[in-house]
């Protein structure tokens, strides 16, 4: 542990003479600063979004959860005695916290999204809705669904499982998606690094071939390399990682009509998340220009 903390450390301090066989500045300079800094914006993104998608399945998945709904449908004049039964038979069913008849206020709320405000509850057969509140483990909806089916023949139990999985499986798949797209901004940022330190190498390879006349270890060669490049790779990564955090709060905030669109960003302890970024930014350029250092300097052998 002490050998690696002192390696690190070496890394970061360097060394002056060490340092001056890699150009300061240069195409291979700046390519590896933007590439670090664009793949740290779009990382950004990527968690962003990989985490309100989530979030947000999660959130509607929880409310559907512990809710179900009852539509009663009968024939004129016998909707509010199937209500009734309704109600009767979900009293005595265990795992029903509370039922409740929604009022047409709240129906025509339900439906205005879609016929507007002023629709005609009284004049159309629209089927009562009744909301049913689980608790502990749930209700039996099977055994539920054949007790309606006896005593209110009209009423049809929706216990929103089809809801549920689909945002569920919505979930999973989108945190998967997140994960390699990250994965692949890491992958692309060690690319583009590496042929920047290829490019570096090769551009001083005369005064690779001298300071191995003069006793210079590849190892000492390499290190200067690594320094450097994982350094320019922090300071990219950085300023992308700020760019695009500074994004995220530019964004609306959170609300429940807009859902999704104003709810991307992060919450709570996500908001240390993007902050590791550039170290592992860093890490991906010291393995990245190591393994190139070490390729490019046995081909120069």
């Amino acid at each position: 542990m002490i050998s690696r903390l002192t390696n690190f450390l070496t890394l970061m301090t360097g060394d002056a003479q060490a340092d001056r066989v890699v150009p300061p500045t240069g195409f291979t300079a700046r390519l590896t600063v933007f590439a670090a800094g664009a793949m740290a914006f779009l990382a950004v993104f990527a968690l962003a979004l990989s985490l309100a998608t989530g979030r947000l399945a999660e959130q509607w998945g929880d409310a559907l959860a512990q809710s179900s709904t009852i539509r009663v449908s009968a024939p004129e004049g016998q909707v509010d005695q199937q209500v009734i039964a309704v109600l009767d038979v979900l009293t005595t069913t265990p795992g029903v916290a509370d039922a409740r008849v929604l009022s047409d206020d709240e129906q025509r709320a339900l439906l205005e999204p879609w016929f507007g405000p002023d629709l005609p509850l009284d004049t159309l057969p629209i089927p009562r809705l009744i909301e049913v509140i689980e608790e502990g483990e749930g209700y039996d909806a099977e055994g539920l669904r054949q007790r309606l089916a006896g005593e209110a023949p009209g009423a049809v139990l929706d216990d929103h499982a089809r809801w549920r999985e689909p945002l569920v499986r919505a979930a999973n798949r989108l945190r998967g998606l997140g994960a390699i797209s990250i994965a692949l901004i890491a992958a692309t940022t060690a690319a583009i690094i590496t042929l920047a330190a290829n490019a570096a190498l090769a551009a001083n390879a005369q005064v690779i071939h001298v300071l191995r006349l003069v006793g210079a270890r590849d190892s000492y060669i390499a290190g200067a390399f690594v320094r450097r490049f994982t350094l320019r790779a922090m300071i990219g990564a950085t300023g992308g990682m700020v760019i695009g955090v500074l994004a995220i709060l530019l964004l609306p905030s959170a609300d429940v009509g807009g859902g999704f669109l104003t709810g991307l960003g992060f919450r709570g302890w996500h908001w240390a998340l993007p902050f590791a970024i550039p170290i592992l930014a860093a890490i991906v350029a010291f393995a990245a220009t190591r393994q190139a250092a070490n390729s490019t300097l046995r081909e120069l052998t």
